[in-house]
């Protein structure tokens, strides 16, 4: 019998207060800045020569874009830069609600629910294809995907999928790459049809999140319940690594990575932060406390800052990405439950769910002000802001590129 995501978050959140304080160092963790200027390496060295291969495609997943900076994975993401694929779609926010089995629509422009799509049961993220014309709802516990029209907002008919729990795209377009938490796989599936390629075993409890390389070549999967973290070959679609994250009942959630890709960050929810390694080395992490119940991570449309949504005390912390630092702690008025969300085409809204409260959150990037409260299903979780700028869509609940 499955375990009940949401039942079993909720039962863990004392653990997580508990361990707060014993995890903290009450101060921001400056030794992976992304800042630092790296040395330049000596002519007719292996790095010399990592560098020059670097310029040339073959340094890239085959048929994946090449990234717009050699130094900004999210060049692509600057505020209102939408793909021409996008400009028509009406700009709303899509929340999965996992108790109500229904897709909550919000106009952002007035706040105001505008509509309610019955969809699948327990649905837990809604996801934008690739190439950014479908928005796929995983219907966790019901075994399938529900495609929305972007354009019209409307749901299609329903996919058959096992264990959708989260689903992400590989960089060149090829394969949806389903996170099967409860089968304990990862399921590599033609992107286009879903129909099954690859299934891989997990090798740990609760695979859910994840991120890519900039060259695409490889991904860093975070596991839930058995606090373990994966790297993954994108094109042989095998785990090449596995280090369990260096702390007694570690919960790892979202991942993401710097804008000059040097550092990943995981967040998690029981170590009340973000742990940060260096993901070609695959290095032992280290944790940069933010707040109770770490959960969702998000880049700020000019590539400066990394929203940390702290679930269990109703917080978002702002990491400013060159010094490595924490420079704010933006609390919800009255407390919350912010959980995942996404940032505004313009980059002044970030948009988050309160998971244990039925409602979202609008927050303004400027200063954290509590923009809107907005009354939805029960158990809102992955939400999408949509459009978003971006060439191409990596999955989860929009990480573009």
């Amino acid at each position: 019998m499955r375990t009940h995501r949401l039942a079993t978050a909720a039962a863990l959140s004392a653990t997580a207060l508990l361990v707060s304080t014993a995890c903290s160092t009450g101060g921001a963790s400056t030794g992976n800045a992304v800042g630092k200027p790296a040395a330049k390496p000596a002519a007719g060295s292996a790095a010399a020569g990592a560098a020059e291969q670097a310029k040339s495609g073959d340094a890239y997943l085959p048929g994946m874009p090449p990234p717009l900076s050699p130094t900004d994975v999210y060049a692509a993401d600057r505020p209102n830069e939408l793909s021409p694929v996008v400009k028509s779609f009406p700009s709303r926010v899509y929340v999965p609600n996992t108790l109500s089995n229904t897709v909550t629509v919000i106009d952002p422009a007035t706040y105001k629910v505008i509509d309610t799509i019955p969809v699948g049961d327990q649905p837990q993220h809604v996801v934008p294809s690739w190439d950014l014309k479908t928005l796929w709802v995983n219907n966790d516990l019901g075994n399938t995907l529900t495609p929305i029209d972007p354009a019209t907002g409307k749901a299609g008919a329903t996919v058959d999928v096992h264990d959708p729990y989260n689903l992400y795209f590989t960089p060149d377009g090829k394969y949806a790459v389903v996170m099967a938490s409860a089968d304990h796989q990862l399921v590599f599936r033609d992107a286009h049809t879903m129909k099954v390629v690859k299934a891989i075993p997990s090798q740990c409890a609760g695979v859910n999140h994840a991120d890519f390389s900039p060259d695409g070549k490889y991904f860093i999967v975070s596991c839930e319940f058995s606090g373990d973290l994966l790297k993954v070959d994108t094109a042989k679609m095998e785990i090449v690594a596995k280090q369990k994250i260096p702390m007694n009942g570690s919960m790892p959630q979202d991942v993401k990575i710097s804008p000059n890709g040097k550092v990943w960050y995981v967040a998690d929810m029981v170590a009340n932060g973000v742990w940060e390694l260096n993901g070609d080395t695959f290095s032992k992490p280290q944790l940069l406390p933010t707040g109770a119940g770490a959960h969702g991570l998000y880049v700020s449309r000019d590539s400066k800052d990394l929203y940390i949504s702290n679930r269990g005390e109703g917080s978002v912390s702002v990491l400013d990405f060159a010094t490595g630092q924490l420079v704010h702690k933006w609390w919800i008025p009255g407390g919350g439950s912010p959980d995942m969300g996404g940032v505004s085409a313009d980059g002044k809204v970030l948009w988050l769910t309160g998971r244990y409260n039925s409602v979202v959150y609008a927050m303004s990037t400027a200063d954290g002000k509590l923009l809107a409260k907005i009354p939805v299903g029960d158990g809102p979780h992955g939400l999408c802001v949509y459009p978003q700028p971006g060439r191409y869509s990596l999955g989860h609940t929009g990480v573009f590129r």
